[in-house]
């Protein structure tokens, strides 16, 4: 499959989505974007999408929300015609202790970055059915694909990252038949957060064996293959500077 003239739905596109929408709109894709606080953000990169001479649409959705989710890939498909491409960005990242987590921490956490995957993809599945086939990419982490946690702190994203490496798997099992390929990029460190020190940022880099932080081009260039290829599915690729092997 080439992006060229399909459309591609991004959910939580900030920061590296943006980039990956703009760049799906270059190779001739028209882009959907579901946000839910950041609408300047996606109308910013909605305008970059039509700058590249392609359609984008924004809808508003709380991915914690069943009905929403299933709305916002309905009213996407509705606006721009059909539905080729899923990526499953939106997600949670927050530290807690242990000691100080709450039932409601974790059942935020999984409705995010879990349960809205599945949902996406459900209801994104029939519309890629329609056109005889379509890809499905998810977001997991370079740490959950090495299949053990290594930071203190993040037990809820670590659980629900490992059910996203899961999902993706399970789902390529069943959708295979309907021509429908799921794979997941597990990123490593590829932007620093803009919370981060001077200090921390250069620990990243000193802990990454290619010695340096990724950039949102790596990511871009995973999704690429991703949807070009046609062999390729129920895959986990760590996108992380070798982070894993050190």
């Amino acid at each position: 499959m080439t992006p060229s003239g399909k459309v591609v739905l991004i959910t939580g596109g900030k920061r590296i989505g943006a980039v990956v929408a703009a760049a799906l709109a270059k190779a001739g894709a028209d882009v959907g974007l579901v946000y839910n606080r950041s609408r300047a953000e996606a109308d910013e990169t909605a305008a970059e999408v039509r700058a590249a001479g392609r359609r984008a649409f924004t809808v508003q959705a709380d991915v914690t929300d069943e009905h929403a989710c299933r709305d916002a890939v309905a009213a996407t498909a509705r606006e721009l015609g059909r539905l080729d491409i899923l990526i499953n960005m939106a997600s949670l990242y927050v530290a807690k202790p242990f000691s100080d987590l709450s039932a409601a921490d974790w059942d935020r956490q999984l409705a995010v970055d879990l349960r809205a995957t599945f949902l996406f993809s459900h209801a994104a599945a029939p519309e890629m059915h329609k056109q005889g086939g379509g890809r499905i990419i998810n977001f997991a982490d370079w740490i959950v694909a090495s299949s053990r946690p290594r930071y203190p702190g993040y037990l809820p994203y670590y659980v629900a990252k490992a059910g996203v490496k899961a999902l993706t798997e399970g789902l390529a099992l069943e959708l295979a038949a309907n021509q429908i390929l799921v794979n997941a990029i597990a990123p490593g460190p590829i932007l620093p957060p803009p919370e981060m020190s001077q200090e921390e940022s250069e620990a990243v880099v000193k802990s990454t064996p290619l010695g340096r932080w990724g950039g949102e081009a790596e990511i871009v260039k995973a999704v690429m293959f991703f949807i070009e290829s046609d062999f390729v599915t129920g895959e986990t690729i760590r996108v992380d500077g070798g982070r894993h092997v050190k």
